[in-house]
């Protein structure tokens, strides 16, 4: 059996694009990383994709507004092809500042500001999978890993409509950035796409966490980007 076609989309100061197509690989993807630059040339790698990642990291230097010249960038030049990469039934994830894309992109509801704590933060976190329509957390356990932002305070002005529709997918057991309702992460209506701010896929294997010689490694993101693999899989 084919392993499904996953891209890794990045930018300027994007810098977890290889730790993308590592948890991807690890999940039974065939994955590559392509900038916008590249696809403004050939876009053929995102017409072939089954499975779309926008990576972390500060694209662009965060000038603007963190992720805000990625979401131009990406809604000028391909908004009708992810917004046809979607409607397809293809899934899209967008990590911290991938998250921040998304959301300025308006492909995901709700906004990221600044951290309650008014500083950048980088610390373990724990995220409890939510009872949601969000393909990529179906049947998935608690997950451990690292948060690395300044702009990760999540807001919505109606989170009980947006819990009420299934699109709160992930929400940390102890809230680090004053998220509203300890919001880590959220899909849109459809199930299909996710952002969330701490990264998934820096904890895929069990030596990454920095306790696991204390064997107390937590819950992979590995899980995550399984059933990402496994809805592109089926598409």
């Amino acid at each position: 059996m084919s392993r499904p076609r996953a891209l890794v989309l990045q930018a300027p100061g994007t810098n977890r694009d290889h730790d993308a197509v590592f948890a991807l690989e690890l999940a039974g993807a065939d994955a590559h990383i392509a900038s916008l630059l590249d696809l403004a040339d050939d876009d053929t790698p995102l017409l072939d994709a089954q499975l779309l990642v926008v990576a972390g990291g500060f694209s662009h230097a965060d000038a603007l507004g963190a992720g805000r010249m990625f979401a131009l960038s990406l809604e000028h030049r391909f908004g009708d092809r992810v917004r046809a990469f979607v409607a397809a039934g293809k899934p899209v994830i967008g990590i911290c500042n991938g998250f921040q894309t998304l959301v300025r992109a308006g492909l995901l509801p709700g906004a990221l500001g600044h951290n309650a704590s008014g500083g950048f933060q980088c610390e373990w976190v724990t995220l409890e999978p939510q009872q949601s329509v969000c393909v990529w957390t179906q049947g998935i356990g608690s997950i451990d890993c690292p948060i690395a932002h300044g702009e990760g305070r999540y807001v919505h002005p109606d989170v009980a409509a947006l819990e009420a529709a299934g699109q709160v997918a992930l929400r940390y057991r102890r809230n680090p950035n004053g998220s509203t309702s300890d919001i880590a992460g959220v899909c849109d209506p459809t199930g299909i796409v996710l952002g969330l701010m701490p990264h998934p896929e820096n904890h895929v294997i069990a030596r990454q966490h920095p306790h696991h010689v204390r064997g107390a490694a937590g819950g992979l993101g590995l899980q995550l980007f399984q059933r990402g693999v496994e809805r592109a899989g089926a598409v």
